[in-house]
């Protein structure tokens, strides 16, 4: 498995060789607005503050509004003329014109918007084994999308491009609209993304049109387009389509709480163990992620951690012991535990590629914590590194190339050697 990449618009078919594409190099979907943009809005704000007197305005923010992409923020408070944003441990606070951290949250004469609402810049069907889940209907496509923006700002980040930018910079709102839903065009092209719209109750029926078991709201952070997440979710459960977050988890409680009653399946990105790296590294807070993992599994929601081992970051595996005694503590032995090898990207393009030693040594301190389904990907050609082995007798259950499972043995999901339930959600 390698870590969650944008990838092309819609392919509902994906052989081996796009897998791999996709995977390791995917083709950004990103359709840039355009240097009409400059002038229309402030370049304000810098990294760890919000961003003063720079929420669209004029032109671009009727044009916003004429599109739909604009709706009323949840869980903000009402402080005078200013605003308060509850949903992430960034909590802004807004004066008028005012634009949030994650970048997708405004103040317009004291209410919260947000600018990011059936307008992702990303979307593409992928096997769910790349989000990764690999205990979560294996085999399963699906529906994959962002928006612009994210509540952590991570060195590492792989898809900064969008991850880090504006809804305005991956967007065009002029010229006709243009709004997916079933029956589906016979092919999109990239610069359609810009001034596509995909609500909602469109979604859930696109999922379906297509195939898709499920859909992921994955690729930048789905609690910085908390609302168009949450609208999505609602619908794809009255539809009958699964949802899953792949989420780097910083969240405050009560907005998860909300969200994930209409979530089935849960990618967290736990990216450390040790507060201070994580502040570091990802401009978080370790704790708040941890809580949201708890609640997470007390909702019962199915529950996937991936931990991208950074070299000189968070590669000492005393700490990753410590990790790993808390997951299987607090979160159960049965709960899949996924490390992945970095790759220089965006502001960490100096440091190594993670040593395959580090990888299979944070491995062996899982498993000596007593977690039974230990992965590791992001690394080619590594012998068994995507299998699920029975934690009865030790026969691989399923066995997986990069994306593709290519066996899988579980019968009512268990072994059929010895009888050992494998912990999973299974079809």
């Amino acid at each position: 498995m390698v870590q969650e990449t944008k990838t092309p618009l819609i392919n509902a078919r994906l052989t081996r060789r796009e897998a791999i594409a996709c995977g390791v190099a995917g083709v950004a979907v990103v359709a840039g607005a355009g240097a009409w943009l400059r002038g229309l809005f402030s370049k304000g704000g810098d990294i760890g503050s919000v961003f003063r007197g720079d929420a669209p305005k004029g032109d671009l923010w009727e044009l916003w509004k004429q599109r739909g992409w604009v709706k009323e923020g949840q869980h903000y408070m009402k402080l005078g003329r200013n605003v308060q944003c509850t949903i992430c441990p960034n909590n802004c606070l807004l004066e008028p014109d005012d634009r949030s951290h994650c970048r997708n949250k405004i103040n317009k004469d004291g209410t919260l918007y947000t600018l990011a609402y059936g307008n992702p810049c990303s979307m593409h069907i992928d096997p769910i084994e790349k989000k990764p889940l690999y205990h979560f209907y294996p085999g399963s496509r699906s529906f994959s999308l962002a928006t612009a923006g994210c509540v952590l700002r991570c060195l590492n980040c792989q898809n900064w491009d969008i991850s880090q930018r504006k809804p305005e910079e991956t967007k065009d709102p002029r010229g006709p609209e243009l709004r997916l839903r079933p029956p589906l065009p016979a092919g999109l092209r990239p610069e359609d993304m810009a001034r596509l719209s995909l609500f909602p109750d469109d979604l859930a029926a696109v999922a379906k049109a297509t195939g898709c078991l499920s859909i992921s709201y994955t690729y930048t952070e789905p609690i910085a387009y908390y609302e168009y997440t949450y609208d999505s979710c609602k619908a794809a459960r009255a539809a009958g389509v699964k949802n899953v977050l792949v989420t780097g988890a910083s969240i405050e409680e009560r907005p998860l709480r909300d969200l994930a009653q209409h979530v089935d399946g849960a990618h967290v990105d736990l990216k450390g163990f040790d507060d201070e790296i994580y502040r570091k590294l990802n401009s978080g807070k370790l704790q708040t992620i941890l809580n949201t993992i708890t609640t997470l599994k007390k909702m019962g929601i199915w529950v996937e951690i991936i931990n991208l081992i950074v070299p000189t970051y968070t590669d000492d595996v005393a700490v990753i012991r410590r990790m790993c005694d808390w997951l299987a503590k607090h979160a159960g032995p049965d709960m899949p535990l996924h490390f992945s090898r970095f790759h220089p990207q965006h502001k960490l393009t100096h440091l190594p590629p993670t040593p395959v030693e580090i990888l299979l040594q944070a491995q062996a301190a899982a498993r000596a914590a007593g977690l039974r389904y230990v992965y590791v990907g992001n690394i080619a050609g590594l012998r068994d590194s995507g299998t699920t082995f029975c934690p009865g007798c030790r026969q691989p259950v399923i066995e997986r190339d990069v994306f593709a499972v290519t066996a899988n043995r579980l019968v009512a999901g268990k072994c059929p050697a010895c009888q050992t339930k494998i912990a999973g959600v299974w079809s």
